[in-house]
C-alpha cells in the first residue's frame, strides 16, 4: 500500500504536459491527415516499417509524440537529441551505440529536435548512418525544411507537414486534462473558449495554461477576466527572421493586390503585434504602391510615402494609424501591374540589344565637329507641332519599335490607354 501511495506521490509531481503525452497513434490529435490509413504515417504503420522523415510544424503540434510513438510501433531504440544543446561528439556517441544495436538486431530511431539548427556540415554528418540503415532519422523543425536543411537529406527524408491545433483538437485536450485531473476545469463557457485562442494553435502551452489554471484553485468558475489575472496572455508566434515573417509580409501583400481590405488590415495587425519593424512594413507598402497599382493610381505611391513619413515623425503606436490608413487605400486602389511588367520587358529589351546608340537626330550638338557628324541633324521640336507630337521615332537606328507599357483599363490608366493610343494613331499618320 505504501508503495502504491508513493508511485502516485511521483506520478502527481510530474507536469501535466507529460501524464498527458500521447500513449498511442491514436491519442495523438489534429493531424489526422498524416494517421489516416492512406496517410503517410498510416501507411508506415501498416505495412510496419518506419522510415526517415522530417515533421515540419508549429510548437506544440505532437512533433516529439510522433516520433516517440513510432519508435515504439516499430520496435527501434529511441534515441532523442536536440539541435540546441548538441554538437559533433553527441552525434558520434548516438552513432557508436546505434552501430553496436545493429549488431544484436535492433534498429534505432535517431529523433533530433529542430534539426534546422544543425549547420550544413552537421547535416551531412547524417547522411551515411542513413543511407546504410545505422538509423532512422526523424526531424523535427518549425522552420522551413526547403530553407534551412540542405538538399542531399531532404532527397533521404520525406518531409511531413503537422497542422496547427485548432478548435476541435484542444478541446480533446482540456477534456483529457480534467480527466486526468479528474476535476471540472473552473471556467465558464467564454473563459473555457479564450484558453483555447491563448494557445494559439500550440497543445503543450494549452495545457501548461491548464495547469496554471488549476494550481490557482479558484472556488468558482472564472470569467475570462479573472482568467487573466491568473495567466498570461501568449504573444504571437512571430520571428522576424523566419517563415513566419515572409508568410504573413506575403499574405499583407497579397491581400491588399486582391482588393480585401479587411484582411489586409488583418495581417498588418498581426505583424504589428508580433512586433515586425513598422518601417520595414512601410517599406513594403511604397513597393506594393507603385508594383501592383502604378499608375491605375498615381496617388497611391505618394499615399504610401506620406504614412511612412508620418510614422517616423509620431512613431509608434499612434504611427501604426497612419500605416492602416495607407494599407486600406491601397487595399481599395484599382490595380495594374502594368508598368511593372513594361519596366521588366525594357529591362530585359537594354540587356538583349547591347550597345546601340540613340539615333543621332535626338543627340545633342555643343561643338561643330558634333554638327558634322550628324548630331542634332533633322531633329523635331515638339512644341512646334501643330499639335504638340512630333512622331518621331526615339529607339536606336538598329532596333524596330517595340511597345512594353500595355496600360489597363483600370482608374487613371484608362486615361493613359486613350493618350498612347491617339499618339500612337498620330505617329502612324505622320510617318506614312
Amino acid at each position: 500500500m505504501g508503495d502504491e501511495n508513493l508511485f502516485s506521490r511521483q506520478l502527481q509531481t510530474k507536469p501535466l504536459a507529460e501524464r498527458l503525452r500521447p500513449e498511442s497513434l491514436e491519442e495523438v490529435v489534429g493531424q489526422d491527415h498524416l494517421l489516416k490509413d492512406d496517410g503517410p504515417i498510416g501507411r508506415m504503420v501498416a505495412r510496419g516499417k518506419v522510415t526517415s522523415c522530417l515533421l515540419w510544424g508549429p510548437p506544440g503540434c505532437g512533433k516529439t509524440s510522433l516520433a516517440r510513438l513510432l519508435a515504439r510501433h516499430s520496435g527501434l531504440e529511441f534515441e532523442p537529441l536536440s539541435a540546441v544543446f548538441s554538437g559533433v561528439s553527441d552525434l558520434r556517441k548516438v552513432f557508436e551505440r546505434a552501430k553496436e544495436r545493429q549488431f544484436s538486431g535492433i534498429g534505432t530511431l535517431l529523433f533530433v529536435d529542430e534539426i534546422h539548427r544543425f549547420n550544413r556540415a552537421q547535416q551531412d554528418s547524417f547522411l551515411p548512418y542513413v543511407e546504410d540503415g545505422t538509423v532512422v532519422l526523424i526531424g523535427a523543425t518549425t522552420e522551413n525544411p526547403s530553407f534551412e536543411l540542405n538538399a542531399a537529406l531532404l532527397s533521404r527524408a520525406q518531409v511531413l507537414v503537422l497542422r496547427r491545433l485548432d478548435d476541435e483538437p484542444l478541446e480533446q485536450l482540456l477534456k483529457r486534462a480534467e480527466s486526468e485531473e479528474r476535476n471540472k476545469l473552473p471556467l465558464d463557457d467564454e473563459a473555457r473558449t479564450a484558453v483555447r485562442g491563448m494557445a494559439d494553435g500550440d497543445g503543450r502551452y494549452l495545457i501548461n495554461l491548464v495547469e496554471q489554471i488549476y494550481a490557482a484553485e479558484p472556488r468558482h468558475d472564472l470569467t475570462v477576466q479573472e482568467l487573466l489575472q491568473i495567466v498570461q496572455k501568449r504573444m504571437p508566434i512571430y520571428d522576424k527572421g523566419q517563415d513566419s515573417h515572409f508568410n504573413l509580409i506575403s499574405a499583407l501583400h497579397k491581400s491588399m493586390r486582391g482588393s480585401d481590405c479587411d484582411a489586409a488590415l488583418y495581417w498588418l495587425a498581426r505583424m504589428l503585434a508580433g512586433g515586425e519593424d513598422p518601417k520595414y512594413i512601410a517599406r513594403r507598402i511604397t513597393r506594393f504602391a507603385f508594383e501592383d497599382i502604378g499608375m491605375a493610381d498615381p496617388n497611391a505611391l505618394p499615399q504610401a510615402i506620406a504614412a511612412w513619413e508620418a510614422f517616423e515623425r509620431i512613431g509608434s503606436p499612434e504611427g501604426e494609424l497612419a500605416l492602416a490608413q495607407a494599407v486600406i487605400y491601397l487595399a481599395t486602389a484599382p490595380k495594374s501591374n502594368a508598368q511593372y511588367v513594361a519596366f521588366k520587358a525594357s529591362v530585359n529589351a537594354a540587356k538583349n540589344t547591347g550597345s546601340l546608340s540613340p539615333p543621332k537626330h535626338i543627340l545633342n550638338a555643343p561643338t561643330s565637329l558634333m554638327k558634322d557628324l550628324g548630331y542634332s541633324s533633322g531633329y523635331s521640336y515638339d512644341h512646334d507641332a501643330e499639335d504638340g507630337f512630333s512622331g518621331q521615332d526615339y529607339f536606336p537606328d538598329d532596333m524596330a519599335r517595340e511597345t512594353y507599357y500595355n496600360p489597363k483599363e483600370m482608374g487613371f490608366e484608362r486615361d493613359v490607354k486613350k493618350r498612347l493610343e491617339y499618339w500612337a494613331n498620330l505617329r502612324r499618320s505622320k510617318n506614312s
